[in-house]
C-alpha cells in the first residue's frame, strides 16, 4: 500500500479585507502594526469578526474553502487555476507560511519549497553566502551544502557571479539559484509555485527535467503552474482550483481540458468589462469599460482567417485622472501556451496622455497562426513599469482563427502546431 505524503482535509483560509492592508496579518508584528496605525477602526472591525460564522460578510473573503485531497508518495501532481483561484494560498499553508482558518494539512517527509523568486535570499549577501543561508533555512547541514555546492552552482548557471551580491542579480538569475538550492535538498516533498515562468526556455526545460528526476526517484512533487503543457508533461494527475474550491481532480490531460472549458465563455466579438467576473479585486473603480475585436475591414467579429490582422479596441474611463504614457497590455494564449503580449511599453515610441473617456486601438498582425481557439488571457493597465496595476482582468474572452487555403493548393493546414509555415519548396 502506498504511503500518503500529503493529506489535506477540509482546508479553508479566510482573509479580512478593508483594514489598512488587503490581507489578514498572519504575524504578531503585522497585527500590532495594523492596530497601532488605526486602533479605533480596527477595533470596530475586530468586533464584527465575532459576528460571522459563514464568511458571507462584505469584508471577508475565502481564499480557500473545504479543500480536501491526498497525494501519494512518488506522485507528481499539478495544480492549475486562474489568478486568484487559491493556488498560492494553498502552498503557503502547506509550507506553514500561513495557518489555515479551518481544516488541516499533514505532510509526511522532508519538504523543500520554492514559492517566490527571493525566497530565503538576503539581497546584500553574495550568491555563495545565500546558498548556505537558504540551504540552512531549508534544513541542510553545512557539510551537506559543502558536498553539493558545486553541483548547485553548475545547475543554476550563475557561477561567474556567485560572489556578487544577489541584489545585483536579475530576477532570472535569482530564480535559477533559488531553484537549484531547493532541488538539491533531496527533499521527500517538493512544492513549486509559478516561479519557473521567470527563467528562460532552456532553464525551464532543465527544471522540468530535474522535477521529473525527483518524481522518478519516488519523491513527491506538487507543481503550481499556468504552463499547461508542462503540467501535462510532468504530472500524471492534476487538481483544478476555482474561487478557492477544488472543482476537479483527475488525470492531468483531463484536468487541463476541464480548466480550459471552464475558463472560456465561448467565442465573442466583444465584452463589457465593467463587471467582468475575472477582474482582480482592488480599491479603485474599474477603468476598462469594453473590448471589441475588429477584422481588416473594421467589422466586429470573433472569427479571423489565417494571416488576417486583428484590431483590439479598448474603451476606458479614467475620470479626471491623467495618465502619462501608461502601459497597456493584451496577452494572447492558445490552450495555456503564451502566444504574445501586445504592450505599449515596447510597441509605442512616442509619449501619449490618457484621461476621461479614452479609446486605445491595437492592430495585431498575427502571421500564420494555425486555426483554432485563442484566448485573451489578460488585459492590464499600469501607470509605469514599477507602478501598481490600475486595472487587470484575466480570461477576458475567446476568438478563433479559421482555415483558409494559404498555399493555393486546395489543401488545409493542420491544427496541431502553433504556426502554419510560410515557405516554398523547390526540386532540382
Amino acid at each position: 500500500m502506498s504511503r500518503i505524503a500529503i493529506e489535506v482535509e477540509n482546508l479553508g483560509k479566510r482573509y479580512r479585507i478593508g483594514l489598512l492592508q488587503e490581507e489578514e496579518q498572519d504575524t504578531l508584528g503585522g497585527a500590532l502594526l495594523s492596530w497601532l496605525k488605526a486602533p479605533l477602526t480596527n477595533f470596530r472591525r475586530l468586533q464584527r469578526l465575532s459576528k460571522f460564522d459563514n464568511g458571507d460578510e462584505a469584508d471577508v473573503i475565502w481564499a480557500l474553502r473545504d479543500v480536501s485531497f491526498q497525494v501519494e508518495e512518488g506522485e507528481a501532481v499539478g495544480i492549475i487555476g486562474r489568478n486568484g483561484a487559491g493556488k498560492s494560498t494553498l502552498l503557503k499553508i502547506l509550507t506553514r507560511i500561513t495557518p489555515p482558518t479551518t481544516g488541516r494539512a499533514v505532510l509526511d517527509g522532508r519538504v523543500a519549497s520554492l514559492l517566490e523568486v527571493d525566497t530565503g535570499f538576503h539581497p546584500d549577501l553574495t550568491g555563495r553566502e545565500n546558498v548556505y543561508l537558504n540551504g540552512t533555512v531549508l534544513g541542510m547541514t553545512a557539510k551537506e551544502i559543502d558536498r553539493k555546492f558545486d553541483e548547485i552552482v553548475e545547475f543554476s548557471g550563475v557561477a561567474r557571479f556567485i560572489d556578487t551580491p544577489v541584489k545585483r542579480y536579475s530576477s532570472g538569475m535569482r530564480v535559477r539559484l533559488a531553484f537549484a538550492v531547493a532541488a538539491h535538498l533531496d527533499p521527500e516533498i517538493l512544492l513549486i509555485d509559478e516561479v519557473l515562468a521567470v527563467g528562460d526556455a532552456q532553464f525551464q526545460r532543465k527544471c522540468l527535467g530535474k522535477m521529473s528526476e525527483i518524481a522518478g526517484e519516488g519523491r513527491t512533487v506538487l507543481f503550481v503552474s499556468h504552463n499547461l503543457p508542462s503540467v501535462e508533461a510532468l504530472c500524471a494527475r492534476a487538481f483544478v482550483l476555482d474561487e478557492g474550491r477544488l472543482v476537479f481532480s483527475g488525470p492531468s490531460r483531463e484536468a487541463v481540458s476541464f480548466y480550459l472549458d471552464r475558463q472560456v465563455f465561448g467565442l465573442a466579438s466583444g465584452v463589457d468589462l465593467r463587471h467582468h467576473p475575472h477582474r482582480l479585486p482592488g480599491d479603485r473603480e474599474p477603468i476598462f469599460e469594453s473590448l471589441r475585436l475588429l477584422n481588416g475591414d473594421g467589422v466586429e467579429t470573433s472569427s479571423f482567417a489565417i494571416g488576417e490582422p486583428i484590431t483590439f479596441e479598448l474603451k476606458m474611463n479614467l475620470g479626471e485622472e491623467v495618465l502619462d504614457t501608461p502601459f497597456i497590455t493584451i496577452a494572447i494564449e492558445k490552450r495555456g501556451i503564451p502566444i504574445c503580449a501586445l504592450t505599449t511599453r515596447f510597441m509605442v515610441a512616442r509619449p501619449f496622455l490618457l484621461t476621461g473617456l479614452a479609446t486605445a486601438r491595437c492592430t495585431w498582425r498575427p502571421g500564420w497562426l494555425t486555426p483554432g481557439e485563442y484566448t485573451i488571457s489578460r488585459v492590464t493597465l499600469k501607470a509605469g513599469a514599477s507602478a501598481e496595476r490600475l486595472d487587470h482582468i484575466d480570461e477576458v474572452l475567446a476568438f478563433e482563427i479559421v482555415e483558409r487555403d494559404v498555399y493555393g493548393t486546395g489543401k488545409i493546414a493542420r491544427r496541431d502546431t502553433i504556426l502554419v509555415p510560410d515557405g516554398t519548396w523547390h526540386f532540382f
